[in-house]
């Protein structure tokens, strides 16, 4: 089985028409979806949280059947993970895309969980402590992108289970729990 680093490759990458977008709707559509699969599964195991659609990315070309995927092709399969809620376009012209492979409210409730497990509740944490810290290792809060970290703990705070403090840079932004 061919691979991308550790991460284990489908047989439908080694397949020539699935790196051309199929003419027949059914087909296509059984296309993106192994594609949108394929996408999160790799986004997750890898920990990479933005597609640059106009730049390599792992996926989109596969050198041992020499085929890669068009701008077209690219633009469509992140776009059906925007239609699912499992990816945000970052700006207008659609040209990086924000991974879900959780939900926002799914990485609320990892939080939460890891607040519990290691008991801190109450406590006061740094974002980039929550991000990078010795607590968060081995842990998928661990190197979490920024800006999905941001809106998860926006949606604990508007649900009173945290507040989030200003320091005197964005740096310095913290949290106290109140779980």
């Amino acid at each position: 089985m061919q691979t991308i680093g550790d991460h284990k490759l489908p047989h439908f990458f080694n397949y020539p028409p699935y790196f051309t977008l199929q003419p027949v709707r059914e087909t296509r559509e059984k296309q993106i979806q192994l594609w949108k699969e394929l996408i999160l599964d790799y986004c997750r195991t890898q920990k990479k949280f933005v597609i640059n659609v106009e730049q390599d990315f792992p996926l989109f070309s596969n050198p041992a059947i020499e085929r890669s995927l068009t701008h077209e092709a690219r633009v469509a399969f992140l776009s059906a993970l925007v239609l699912d809620g499992r990816a945000e376009w970052m700006d207008k012209s659609h040209r990086q895309c924000l991974i879900l492979w959780h939900r926002i409210k799914d990485w609320a409730d990892i939080i939460l969980h890891f607040v519990k497990e290691n008991g801190l509740e109450d406590s006061v944490m740094t974002v980039e402590e929550i991000r990078s810290g010795i607590e968060s290792r081995g842990t998928e809060i661990h190197g979490m992108d920024r800006t999905v970290l941001m809106r998860a703990l926006k949606l604990l705070e508007n649900k009173g289970k945290l507040a989030i403090f200003k320091g005197s840079s964005t740096d310095d932004e913290g949290v106290k729990f109140s779980v």
